[in-house]
């Protein structure tokens, strides 16, 4: 296997290529405001070490583009909402529980028709298909490009959502469509608003992976491109198209499961800190720990795979301020080498103070001689107090744990905090994410309601399922190993019904990967 890894953080474009599981080289360099010229950059830096200059298998890419579009309200478009499930949950449109100005970005046209399915698959409402043909029509005629269906209780019989696809690919087929149980779990709303953010992101991600395949292609490199997910596993190029919802939070993840496989430890805390934010997050069997509840990204409730992480504004770039000092929020950003002080500039920054602490060797040290021990100690033991305090919030255990701390500011974590065993700092720690890009597996989940059998009978169709969509992904089938299973059994619904969740993941499956391509 050789791959090459690449990271496109808020601060640092990181490269890394991998050769049998092993780091070959590695390169960190500033993000660009186009982000593309950011990752030609870091691709030609790491081309130019003579041992980097290889034929590889593929190249994973890890962004923060599209969460990047939802948070700062830009490049999302006008899309059509088509809610199946009238005359239930009329009093809360689409677009109910959005903010305000991103609602007024996205909403372009609402639908709600009969039709959907009750809390145990049989059917609500007969659909409305007169009403869906002539949503497409008006769709058409607004010159809308992008569309999102759902429908009620979808996850359970999606047939509603797809004859819904197939009108609209009959009257406009131009149009991109979203069907929510493609992405979400059981919960309405949660599940329309990811359908709608979703579609919302269509023409970003069009553009942006058209980017990322030049980048490659102008590097000289023929490979396959893959993007990474929330999961920490690899999507190809063309689904992450289809759904750009699903790499929202794959730069933490790829950190973690980059720090996992440099340190060996599939089962501890992990922090990663970047020029501008910590993420904090857990291990478990290699993979992050996923969240169970609601996720708000950008002030819109959703809840699809997310891995559970807390985010803070502590990083190397981080503002210092003195009166009273104080480490954060506001960062410099990928301007860290020109705007901080050891970098010429005039802002004080967390890694000023490193600098200044003898903690980390970069820069002009000169430039920070004169800054007062006592500034410096309370930047630090500010520093180390949100630390401690959020690793502990994301603890799940009474004892003492692990912690790996990665990322280009880990300088930050002190070598010791309460709770903790031991600080594990790794080789390459500072390109993790990377690291967790290049060797990044194919996925495949179920998440639905069986009846009629036994609680192991459920789980093993449920394994079938979620591995005939990982092989469908892209995965080679004999790879595969299972991560997660949740089981719940539904004591309303006649026949033994119990609701099981299982995530497989495994390898790319090599004949599949000229058709990524």
């Amino acid at each position: 296997m050789k791959r090459i890894g690449i990271d496109v953080g808020g601060t640092n474009t990181d490269a890394v290529l991998i050769v049998d599981e092993k780091v070959v080289h590695s390169v960190k360099r500033p993000t660009t405001s186009d982000v593309t010229s950011g990752i030609l950059d870091a691709l030609k830096a790491l081309r130019a070490e003579p041992a980097a200059a290889v034929k590889v298998d593929a190249v994973v890419i890890g962004t923060t583009h599209f969460i990047n579009a939802v948070v700062q309200r830009r490049h999302v478009q006008k899309i059509g909402a088509i809610r199946i499930g009238m005359p239930a949950s009329a009093s809360l449109p689409p677009f109910c529980d959005w903010p305000t100005d991103l609602a007024s970005l996205v909403n372009g046209e609402i639908f709600m028709l009969e039709g959907g399915h009750d809390y145990d698959g049989r059917p609500f409402m007969p659909l409305d298909v007169a009403g869906l043909k002539n949503a497409a029509r008006k769709i058409k005629d607004a010159g809308l490009r992008s569309v999102a269906v759902c429908s009620s209780f979808s996850p359970l019989d999606p047939s509603c959502e797809t004859t819904a696809r197939e009108i609209l690919a009959d009257i406009c087929p131009d149009v991109a469509v979203t069907l929510s149980h493609d992405l979400g779990r059981i919960g309405l709303l949660e599940r329309e608003n990811a359908a709608l953010l979703n579609a919302s992101l269509h023409d970003l991600a069009v553009t942006t992976v058209a980017a990322f395949r030049k980048a490659i292609a102008d590097s000289g490199i023929d490979a396959p491109l893959f993007l990474t997910q929330n999961d920490g596993t690899v999507m190809q190029a063309e689904i992450a198209t289809a759904f750009p919802v699903m790499s929202f939070a794959s730069g933490a993840t790829n950190s973690m499961r980059g720090a996992a496989h440099l340190s060996g430890l599939d089962d501890a805390m992990v922090v990663d800190v970047g020029g501008t934010t910590s993420d904090i997050g857990q291990l478990r069997h290699g993979f992050p720990r996923e969240a169970n509840a609601v996720v708000e990204v950008g002030g819109v409730r959703t809840l699809f795979r997310m891995p559970d992480l807390l985010s803070i504004g502590l990083g190397g770039g981080s503002h210092v301020d003195e009166d009273p000092v104080r480490v954060g929020p506001l960062s410099v950003g990928y301007r860290l080498t020109s705007d901080a002080l050891v970098f010429g500039g005039s802002r004080l920054t967390a890694t000023d103070v490193a600098v200044a602490a003898g903690l980390i060797d970069i820069g002009d040290r000169s430039r920070v001689a004169n800054l007062p021990k006592r500034l410096i100690d309370a930047a630090l033991r500010d520093a180390w107090r949100k630390l401690e305090e959020d690793i502990d919030r994301m603890k799940t255990e009474a004892g003492d744990v692990p912690l790996l701390a990665v990322g280009g500011g880990a300088f930050l974590v002190p070598d010791r905090l309460p709770g903790i065993s031991e600080i594990v700092r790794v080789a390459h720690g500072d390109c993790a994410n990377a690291v967790g890009a290049a060797i990044a597996q194919v996925s495949g989940e179920a998440d639905q309601v069986f009846r009629d059998l036994s609680r192991e009978d459920a789980i093993a169709a449920a394994r079938d399922i979620a591995a005939d969509r990982a092989v469908q992904a892209g995965a080679a089938r004999d790879s595969l190993k299972t991560v997660d299973v949740e089981d719940m059994p539904i004591a309303y619904l006649p026949g033994n019904a119990l609701r099981v969740r299982v995530r497989v993941a495994g390898a790319i499956a090599d004949p599949d990967l000229p058709a990524a391509a």
